[in-house]
């Protein structure tokens, strides 16, 4: 079982970008980098849409903190294209096709009985360790804006050392807790 602190598995993955670029997505590639990959369950449905869209316009803020973002679902990179096309419109970020369920598997998001992945999410550190997992059920969205905070509080207890760590609801700026 995949835990918050071990080395995220590896991957590599077709996948598009853009407004329908085909191009390759792994973790070898973003060694040293802040990874947020995320799997949703399909493309063309009702839920996925809102989350992908909300990931895009969001993208700048992860930029900032030197994370790269990568949707994962078991479609194709070319139904992923269609998608984009009729539906998404330009993606600042790739959408990666799963279509041997190997990543979701090994991430422990694959509903196997369904052969799609539930809605997980999982932050890579730039060292390649899982820093945070959070899986959510099917019909479920997910708040870019949480994941993003997780983000920040992640990178400020790195930055401090250890010296701080940040309690609930903590925001940047908020007053952070020096443990004893």
């Amino acid at each position: 079982m995949l835990q918050v602190g071990q080395k995220a598995p590896e991957f590599k993955m077709d996948a598009v970008i853009g407004k329908g670029d085909f191009t390759t997505v792994s973790s070898e590639d973003l060694k040293g980098k802040w990874t947020v990959l995320f799997f949703y369950p399909l493309d063309f449905t009702f839920v996925c849409p809102t989350e992908i869209t909300a990931f895009n316009s969001q993208i700048e803020e992860f930029k900032k903190r030197d994370a790269v973002v990568i949707g994962t679902s078991i479609d194709s990179k070319f139904s992923h294209r269609a998608w984009i096309d009729s539906e998404l419109g330009e993606m600042k970020y790739a959408l990666a096709a799963d279509v041997t369920k190997q990543v979701a598997r090994k991430y422990g998001v694959l509903k196997e009985d369904a052969g799609i992945a539930l809605r997980g999410v999982f932050i890579i550190g730039p060292e390649g360790n899982l820093r945070y997992q959070l899986v959510h059920d099917l019909g479920i969205g997910r708040n870019v804006a949480e994941i993003l905070r997780v983000l920040d509080s992640i990178q400020y207890v790195d930055n401090a050392g250890g010296k701080e760590v940040c309690p609930a609801n903590w925001t940047p700026g908020a007053d952070t807790i020096s443990p004893k």
